[in-house]
């Protein structure tokens, strides 16, 4: 939620559409209302909860999209299509900061020819009194990775000290190249010394993930970055994580990141080093993101010392999630049996769910959530944004999923009402926080 105050400061005048030329320059319209979609007509952002838009997020202009507004005195949706001198125009839409999740994504058609969108996600924004406003919610508090937290210059000084430290550690020098090539905000956390560390160590996978960020063999769109292509060893990997908890309090180091395939895949490898990790320390909170597709190895990770499981899902019905994460080998009752193996071990469970408006905030997925949160003891909800070109999500799955939802604050509450103690977040907490849940 966002003050009081700040609905006051954008009642009036309300959010006005935002356009863009071809070189990229943004515009806001004279009298069109800015729009949001979701599963139905699309929506004047005021009719939602609507933020300034978070410091650190960035705007998009979306070639061959027509952008769509509302006409406040014919009370209709207008398609805005050009612009100065009769040229065509293109919509706008915000990738949002770390820590937000999108309440409504951009509204538009899309022309004949238009390019596929890269991976990334478009929420709903508009302009009014003199900033911009996005369709959107915080909902972690952690500053963990706010952009503005991160200077380069530090960052490259701290990976010069881990290279000395491990010129030959084949997870140190992933890492490397994910901090500075990459910018990722985990990596650069880890040499920086602060939160979670990451411990990519999978080169495969056995899902097909429409957005996979490491991976996209047909070509449609390009990956975000290269898979990770050697994997490194235990002692490697359990020596980094060790060094890590040593020196960060309540920390989290983590299996399972964007650059790799899934970490259950390497069975010797993770056991092992879990094993090692374990056989070191008590310290720190030692976590799996994983789409939990093999139980048994669970159970062994269990057994070594696994503290947390992070399971990835866009939906927790099977023909759903099939659409998406398009699981080889495995189905999607693996993946509660890998919840179960958790619960029953006492270990901590939490979703990374990625939230798509007009599917996930739907009364059968949250009641299918319901289900789930209940049979497999879940006690987190991590609400990602499912970055992808919305049209081939939608394309994608089954007919009737896709519709009116009730938002992200109703579903929020929703899931609130049956389970008070569940927790929202964007982040993996350590076990010092989630004991007392």
């Amino acid at each position: 939620m966002h003050p009081s105050g700040a609905r006051d400061r954008w009642r009036n005048p309300k959010p006005r559409l935002l356009f863009s030329d071809d070189q990229g320059v943004i515009r806001d319209h004279p009298t069109l209302l800015a729009l949001g979609a979701g599963g139905g007509e699309p929506l004047p952002l005021t009719e939602r909860d609507a933020i300034p838009l978070p410091r650190g997020s960035d705007l998009f202009y979306l070639p061959g999209r027509t952008p769509l507004g509302w006409n406040s005195r014919q009370r209709r949706v207008v398609a805005f299509s050009e612009g100065v001198a009769g040229r065509p125009v293109h919509a706008v839409a915000a990738f949002l900061a770390p820590a937000h999740t999108a309440d409504l994504l951009a509204a538009y058609h899309t022309r004949p020819g238009a390019p596929v969108l890269p991976l990334y996600a478009y929420a709903a924004v508009g302009f009014a009194g003199g900033e911009h406003w996005a369709a959107a919610r915080r909902v972690d508090p952690d500053r963990r990775q706010d952009p503005w937290r991160f200077d380069d210059n530090r960052i490259r000084d701290a990976v010069a000290r881990h290279l000395e430290q491990h010129p030959e550690n084949a997870l140190v020098l992933q890492l490397e190249r994910c901090a500075l090539e990459y910018q990722c905000r985990a990596a650069q956390n880890f040499f920086l010394e602060r939160h979670e560390a990451p411990l990519p160590i999978s080169v495969t996978c056995n899902a097909r993930c429409l957005g996979c960020i490491s991976l996209q063999p047909d070509g449609t769109f390009k990956a975000a970055h290269e898979r990770l292509g050697r994997a490194p060893r235990a002692e490697e990997v359990a020596a980094v994580a060790r060094e890590h908890i040593a020196r960060v309090p309540r920390t989290v180091v983590s299996f399972g990141q964007g650059c790799e395939g899934e970490p259950l895949l390497m069975r010797e490898l993770i056991v092992e080093t879990v094993r090692r990790i374990r056989a070191g320390t008590t310290e720190g909170t030692v976590n799996l993101n994983s789409n939990a597709s093999l139980p048994a190895v669970v159970e062994e990770l269990v057994a070594a010392g696994l503290d947390s499981l992070r399971v990835s899902l866009n939906s927790p019905r099977p023909r759903v999630y099939d659409a998406y994460y398009r699981p080889q080998g495995y189905r999607f009752a693996d993946v509660e049996a890998s919840m179960l193996v958790m619960r029953r071990a006492g270990r901590f469970v939490s979703l990374n769910l990625l939230y798509f408006p007009g599917v996930t905030d739907r009364e059968e997925e949250i009641e299918a959530l319901v289900a789930l949160i209940e049979s497999c003891g879940v006690r987190m909800i991590q609400l990602r944004n499912l970055n992808l070109d919305p049209e081939i999500y939608r394309e994608a799955l089954p007919r009737g999923v896709v519709g009116p939802g009730v938002g992200l604050e109703a579903f929020m509450r929703a899931l609130q009402r049956r389970f008070p103690r569940l927790h929202f977040g964007y982040f993996n907490p350590p076990k010092e926080e989630y004991a007392d849940w």
